[in-house]
């Protein structure tokens, strides 16, 4: 393409238009602070984890169970947690504020799945609850399961 041709291109009509969609674009989108918000990821991935731990001591302290049943129990109730927060619309206000750091942990998985259930229960228990619930959490529990069955072939092939 010659130098004539591509000032004619650019003098257009629509890549002015286009140009001026950009500058417009650039001035209305917000600012992103990228270290708050892996600050507030971070603090708030770190509290929910440090619960856990705290829940699984306190577990083991007061029922005398072992470290795999009590993690065990600890996690049944950092879901039951995290449901129970979605439901009443307080997980919502943190994951807006945290971000990934309340996904990261098991409590963002069931929010995950009592979200999309939420949503979809005007359609019924079956069609709506039923079916969508795993809209989001499907595909987690898909490539997780696989993985797990790769790394237990693999371990169980070199791992003797």
């Amino acid at each position: 393409m010659s130098d004539q041709q591509k000032d004619r291109q650019q003098n257009s009509p629509q890549s002015r238009a286009a140009l001026e969609y950009q500058r417009l674009v650039e001035r209305l989108s917000p600012r992103s602070d990228l270290g708050r918000g892996l600050f507030r990821a971070f603090w708030v991935g770190g509290v929910i984890c440090m619960c856990g731990q705290v829940i699984n001591d306190a577990v083991i302290a007061l029922w005398a169970l072992d470290k795999a049943s009590a993690s065990t129990v600890t996690s049944i109730i950092l879901v039951f947690l995290g449901a129970f927060l979605t439901g009443v619309g307080v997980y919502d206000r943190i994951g807006k504020y945290a971000g990934g750091g309340s996904i990261v942990p098991i409590t963002g998985f069931s929010n995950s799945i009592v979200s999309s259930a939420m949503e979809f229960k005007r359609e019924g228990f079956v069609t709506g609850v039923g079916a969508k619930m795993f809209t989001i959490a499907g595909p987690v529990l898909v490539y997780g399961i696989g993985a797990s069955v790769i790394v237990g072939v693999i371990h169980f092939i070199w791992g003797r």
